[in-house]
């Protein structure tokens, strides 16, 4: 399921979804957002895969394609509340926050 920018800021801030920037560490490094967030390094995957599967869960890379393969791969895992943050990283620097570096 599709999931702005400003709707992905609002529902981490609240603590009802969790998000997950699915880019490797050297795309990580030119830029991040300003809100709390989980990567795929270091086996953080295997404790994704431990989560309820009713986990709210949004993906994040840089223009949004990847993160919609990731959301749709933890889908198909039983994840029933997966999104995708449109336009990925970039789309938050350009709509909702221009601190954040554009590459």
């Amino acid at each position: 399921m599709p999931l702005s920018p400003s709707e992905a800021s609002a529902r981490v801030r609240d603590g009802s979804l969790m998000l997950i920037d699915v880019r490797p560490a050297e795309e990580r490094a030119l830029a991040a957002v300003p809100v709390a967030y989980e990567v795929l390094d270091d086996g953080w995957l295997d404790e994704l895969m431990a989560l309820p599967r009713d986990s709210a869960l949004a993906f994040l890379c840089h223009h949004g394609v990847r993160s919609a393969q990731a959301a749709a791969h933890f889908a198909a895992r039983g994840f029933s509340a997966t999104h995708n943050v449109t336009g990925g990283i970039d789309a938050w620097s350009e709509q909702l926050d221009p601190a954040v570096p554009r590459y």
